[in-house]
């Protein structure tokens, strides 16, 4: 086993050594690759072109247990677009009198290899000026360039920056911005022409809220950009509450482990996980192609947050299948458009740079066939009418942020060097400038000052400390080598930041027919606050039904907002509801009921005062004073009066009326059943011997009862008014949703004072009734007013506790009944059975009747 992994080690370091060996170089004598002689020359180092051929057979390791057989046969033709644009930059320079006049600007062309070993290859013959390389020593001084134009890979522009800093030669880079080359003590030299990505996990950020991703997973590669992104990214998603399923680093020697399998992740064990956000190059997209892109039953949504993944379609374009695999994928760029770029292209022929090997090649590939002016080998001739626009190329067409980098990049220099042969001119304006006698280091003030406005209308500077408007182009891959642009992010400012998607534009998926959902949760919805638990991630939580008086009118709403006091939660639980206004009214049918009974009982008590008016001269109607029963009926019809204050709209005037009316009308129904009570006692007891009584009765002591019980409850209702009276209050605890307009008592110690006030009035008379009870007498009517007493006594001990076990308007019908209750039974127990005979048996009321009754018994007795 050991020995046949160390033989598949030994195969892809063959293949891959052989990727990387098989470039195409034009070195002769320390030359360049191709150049073009002018009166300034800039050097530039660009990847032309390069050959990759992998077959193998991988093994997957995983339970699919798939044999993967790749054969990747990918001859790039991305990089030669760099090549095009320099000469299309060059040509625009040199075709603008007003840039730089009398002067032409050309070039030369070094290859820049992207391997280690080979980076000082190019730096060296061009410093050197042969193809032996001699440190410290320049040949060809006459063609010495006076700044150089490098770096696609940050790490090339630093490994040749240390190099070109001993010459202060100027480097300008094309390539993405790195902080590391920002530093200014280390590379003083070096300007970098692409602006700091300063919003690059911003954009991500606002792409995952803007769908609704929350549950996302994370692959990075495992260098220092990488790692500078990762960190940046976890740090500002926890605001957010994003969450990271899963995070998965590719090594930077991804290619030497790739025989191992054991660390790498199988895509297939995060269902949920829908989106996953990519920060890497070209290579780890081919490598996370060849593990996870075939075995992939489920396509996802990438998001590539790196910049320059303009040409993703390029690196498969012979590979269709894993090129679907990135279908509905995203990726941001910068604007692309190089103003003329098109027409140059299509107009270009081989015949145009004919020491350029390279276009030659890429013609005949493309067109199988070769231009008059180059005839070589079999090749047939070319139709007059070949061009590029009806065979453009389709790698080359698709212009790359390092493209419009490059064209900037050759545009600064040429302001700057405008710049710098003004200010000679004005210093030497007496002579002709010599071009031989500037130096590179002459360059550096004005690179670091220049500013100007490109044909595409942006502003370029070169001074990475100035605030620059950021805009990307969001782009949604279509699949087969299709991007389309479907929204932009731009950033003003830290501050002044937004998003702009097209949805209709965007493509997803196939196995996704709408746009997917990545969340470890569905969303609590309106009515619902979601309940995170301490184990669980803050993506992951529990949906709970808000309580009552409580709502949630958002999605994932953390807790659930209280409605004010005056609203209630419907039962949805999502929107306040406002209360409705209650009391006991008389469009209730209780208010109705208890109105109708008031009103029948007060028709009595009239109707039973007329009855005793009419016939206040019979001897039952003067039996026991007649004032008295007058005084009682009239308090009694009172007491009926007094309910309807107790129904209706409260306001402050009945709620102070209330207890008012109450208290008087009972104690002076009370104080007179008192009086009555007395009368009977010291009428019968005058007969008996006793001064006392005969003195008592005749000087009219039971009159004095019925003031001085009045009285006392007036002083009682005075210290209540005076010092915490009734109001009007509205209660909007009590139910749920409506209000309850209500009379608050106000002071409650002296609401219970007139009530235990009364009640003893009542027990007073219910005293006195009882002990007269057996006296004799025909019209006696302390049994009736005993039995009054003990009704009434009933009613209000009764209603001691219902009224405490009821709320809202129950508690006010509770009251009115109680008022009617007693009432009507002190008027049914002493009046009812007197009206009986005054209507039913008159002949029993006369005096005739009452001799024979007497005569009647006095024989009975003596027989």
């Amino acid at each position: 086993m050991f020995l046949l992994l160390l033989c598949l080690f030994l195969l892809l370091q063959y293949f891959f050594t052989l990727g990387k060996m098989t470039h195409y170089t034009c070195f002769e004598n320390g030359k360049p690759i191709t150049y073009m002689k002018a009166d300034i020359i800039l050097g530039a180092f660009i990847p032309i072109y390069f050959k990759l051929e992998v077959q193998q057979k991988f093994q997957m390791p995983f339970d699919t247990k798939l044999n993967l057989s790749l054969d990747l046969m990918q001859e790039s033709w991305t990089n030669y677009q760099y090549l095009l644009t320099l000469y299309f930059a060059i040509e625009e320079i040199n075709k603008d009198a007003n840039l730089l006049p009398n002067v032409t600007l050309g070039f030369h062309v070094y290859n820049a290899l992207n391997f280690h070993r080979k980076t000082f290859e190019g730096p060296l013959m061009w410093l050197s000026g042969s193809s032996e390389f001699i440190p410290n020593y320049k040949c060809r001084t006459q063609h010495k360039a006076l700044g150089i134009i490098a770096g696609i890979r940050p790490e090339f522009s630093a490994a040749i920056g240390t190099l070109l800093e001993l010459y202060k030669i100027p480097q300008v880079t094309y390539g993405m911005f790195d902080s590391v080359l920002s530093d200014k003590d280390t590379f003083p030299s070096l300007y970098q022409m692409s602006p700091k990505h300063t919003a690059l996990t911003k954009r991500v950020i606002s792409l995952l809220l803007h769908f609704g991703w929350k549950w996302v997973g994370l692959v990075v590669a495992e260098d220092l950009k990488g790692m500078e992104f990762l960190s940046e990214l976890k740090a500002e998603i926890v605001s957010v509450d994003i969450c990271v399923a899963f995070m998965e680093k590719i090594p930077t020697n991804w290619k030497l482990q790739l025989i191992t399998w054991d660390h790498l992740m199988n895509l297939n064990q995060h269902t949920k996980v829908n989106v996953y956000v990519f920060y890497g190059d070209i290579d780890d997209v081919l490598l996370f192609c060849i593990i996870n892109g075939i075995m992939s039953k489920r396509k996802k949504v990438w998001i590539m947050a790196k910049p320059h993944f303009v040409f993703l379609e390029t690196v498969f374009y012979e590979s269709n299948y894993l090129m679907s695999f990135f279908e509905g994928s995203f990726s941001f760029s910068r604007n692309t458009n190089i103003p003329g770029f098109k027409l140059f292209f299509e107009a270009l022929t081989p015949s145009q740079y004919p020491g350029d090997l390279f276009f030659h090649k890429f013609w005949l590939e493309n067109f199988h066939c070769s231009p008059p002016p180059l005839l070589c080998g079999n090749n047939k001739v070319c139709p007059l009418n070949t061009s590029l626009k009806t065979n453009p190329g389709k790698h080359l067409m698709i212009t790359s942020e390092s493209s419009v980098s490059i064209w900037n990049a050759m545009y600064s220099v040429a302001h700057a060097l405008h710049e710098m042969l003004l200010r000679k001119t004005e210093i030497s304006s007496h002579k002709d400038t010599n071009q031989d006698s500037l130096l590179p280091w002459q360059l550096h003030p004005f690179l670091r000052k220049v500013q100007f406005k490109n044909a595409a209308g942006d502003q370029i500077c070169l001074d990475e400390n100035k605030n620059r408007v950021e805009k990307y182009d969001i782009q949604n891959f279509l699949g087969y080598s299709l991007l389309v642009k479907v929204g932009e992010f731009v950033s003003k400012s830290p501050q002044d930041q937004g998003l702009f998607i097209n949805e209709v534009l965007i493509k997803w998926p196939s196995n996704f027919n709408k746009t997917p959902q990545s969340i470890c949760t569905q969303s609590c919805g309106p009515g619902f606050w979601k309940l995170i638990e301490e184990e669980r991630s803050v993506c992951c939580f529990s949906c709970v039904f808000c309580p009552e008086r409580h709502i949630s009118n958002q999605t994932d709403q953390e807790e659930c907002i209280p409605c004010p006091i005056q609203d209630y939660s419907n039962p949805e639980r999502n929107k306040c509801l406002p209360k409705s206004v209650t009391f006991l009214s008389l469009e209730d049918s209780l208010g109705m009921a208890l109105i109708c009974t008031a009103l029948c009982f007060s028709v009595s008590t009239a109707i039973v005062l007329g009855i005793f008016l009419k016939h206040q001269d019979s001897p039952i109607v003067k039996a026991n004073n007649r004032t008295l029963s007058f005084i009682l009926l009239i308090s009694l019809l009172h007491c009926f009066l007094c309910s309807f204050l107790f129904i209706g709209q409260p306001s402050t005037a009945s709620c102070i009326l209330q207890p008012i009316t109450f208290a008087l009308a009972f104690t002076l129904a009370l104080s007179a059943v008192l009086a009555k009570s007395i009368t009977v006692i010291l009428a019968f007891r005058v007969v008996k011997p006793g001064r006392t009584m005969r003195r008592l009765f005749v000087s009219g002591i039971y009159n004095s009862v019925i003031p001085l019980c009045v009285l006392i409850q007036l002083v009682l209702l005075g210290v209540w008014m005076g010092t915490s009276p009734p109001y009007v209050e509205a209660d909007a605890h009590s139910a749920y949703s409506y209000i309850i307009i209500l009379c608050n008592k106000g002071s409650v110690i002296s609401f219970y004072c007139v009530l235990a006030y009364l009640g003893i009035l009542a027990l007073g008379s219910f005293t006195v009734a009882f002990l007269g009870r057996d006296l004799p007498g025909t019209f006696n009517e302390a049994k009736l007013l005993t039995f009054s007493m003990l009704v009434f006594c009933s009613v209000w001990v009764t209603f001691l506790p219902v009224y405490h076990s009821t709320k809202d308007k129950a508690m006010v019908a509770v009251e009115v009944f109680s008022i009617l209750a007693s009432s009507a039974g002190m008027l049914g127990c002493i009046f009812m059975p007197k009206c009986y005979i005054i209507l039913l048996r008159p002949d029993k009321k006369s005096l005739k009747w009452f001799k024979n009754k007497t005569k009647y018994r006095n024989n009975r007795l003596t027989n």
